[in-house]
């Protein structure tokens, strides 16, 4: 069968053309496509040539792949697919151009295809992969309903390797839309510094900040000696836990300087919110933690709605113990030897909580403080190293 036409009114998929090769061209040099996708490398005018005038028209000939370009606006926006796996099963892909990234196109387009596939291939399942780490992908399969079905070890065939692929499926009568809550992670300014999402240029401080001598004493769950993979698979592991409704972690710095001098967190928001934090050396002995942690805590309460929050220190952290205290927090008791240092030495940890009626009090007495109070210069504690 020849390729329909499907619209919603903004975006329209359609049989590729000759004039989609220079835009399908752009977009096989573009570093993400490259990355994420299997398009040959190096990719020229002929490869895109030869995709949208033989390729994609030989694909519908034999009935092996529904592949539709996306049209907005006029211009070729990418390609998407249902690739036929036979007995009412189809994989799903797409590839889209920069400039359409980012304005939700791709996601309409995958709903007008799942619509039609459902419908009219009596599709009775779509499997979705993508390679870890391709955090766009799981995006847009997160919105469109897919279930997050783990990971498959070395799936992925990709230029010579073979490259681990997370992977989710959806049914013809399941909802199309999230699952799950898929954590924000905006921007907070106040007090001086600022919490902002990590990223790949923060890695060579994480390594720093996460190899100190006094942050590995205190925290011995961190890897140990970390270096360049360690520094990545944490920024990793943050968004994994945005992803998982797990975790809010934070990248802490200065308004005016970007450089990273920390991290705060806000952990097991679905089950028991914990705040967490640690310092790079650079940061020590500036209240760069304790003003984090109170932003962490005010994003809790204020946007997020929580009615609690906890923390924990080693008893004998005592920089981690004044940033508690100085944040507000009240110290519920003590769990005997319940943690190690990284020599081994067993030690005492200290519970701290706060409600969020507590947070909303203090917040109002340190308002009507600060309207009569004479102004004065006063140091922040030292940080050595975050609660857990």
């Amino acid at each position: 069968m020849p390729a329909p036409t499907l619209t919603d009114g903004v975006v329209t998929l359609r049989a590729h053309r000759p004039d989609d090769a220079l835009r399908c061209f752009e977009q096989c040099q573009d570093p993400s496509s490259q990355r994420w996708t299997r398009v040959p490398v190096p990719y020229s005018m002929d490869d895109a040539r030869s995709f949208v005038e033989e390729f994609c028209p030989g694909c519908w000939a034999d009935d092996s792949e529904w592949i539709f370009a996306i049209e907005h606006e006029g211009r070729y926006g990418g390609t998407i697919s249902l690739r036929d796996e036979g007995s009412g099963r189809a994989e799903i892909a797409y590839g889209s151009h920069p400039s359409i990234r980012g304005s939700g196109v791709v996601e309409r387009a995958l709903r007008l295809l799942l619509a039609w596939g459902f419908a009219e291939r009596n599709l009775q399942v779509v499997i979705w992969y993508a390679t870890v780490g391709n955090w766009a992908s799981r995006k847009v399969a997160w919105r469109l309903g897919f279930s997050d079905d783990g990971l498959v070890r070395r799936w992925n065939p990709q230029r010579g390797e073979l490259l681990d692929s997370w992977v989710g499926t959806l049914l013809p009568d399941e909802p199309r839309e999230p699952r799950t809550r898929w954590l924000e992670n905006p921007v907070v300014d106040g007090e001086g510094v600022r919490l902002r999402p990590f990223s790949d240029a923060d890695v060579p401080r994480i390594v720093e900040g996460l190899g100190d001598a006094d942050t590995q004493y205190w925290l011995s769950f961190l890897p140990r000696d970390p270096g360049e993979p360690e520094g990545r698979a944490y920024v990793e592991q943050v968004t994994e836990r945005l992803a998982t409704d797990h975790t809010i972690t934070w990248a802490v710095c200065t308004p005016e300087d970007d450089t990273l001098l920390g991290a705060v967190g806000l952990h097991r928001i679905a089950q028991e919110p914990e705040v967490g934090y640690w310092t790079h050396p650079d940061a020590r002995g500036r209240g760069i933690a304790t003003r984090a942690a109170r932003l962490a805590l005010g994003h809790g309460f204020e946007t997020l709605g929580l009615e609690r929050l906890a923390a924990y220190a080693s008893a004998p952290n005592l920089a981690s113990l004044r940033v508690l205290k100085a944040i507000g927090m009240r110290r519920t008791g003590v769990q005997r030897r319940a943690v190690r240092t990284a020599d081994g030495t067993p030690v005492d940890l200290v519970g701290y909580d706060l409600l969020a009626e507590e947070w909303a009090a203090d917040r109002s007495t340190e308002a009507d403080q600060s309207s009569t109070a004479t102004p004065t210069t006063e140091s922040a504690p030292p940080t050595s190293a975050g609660a857990r």
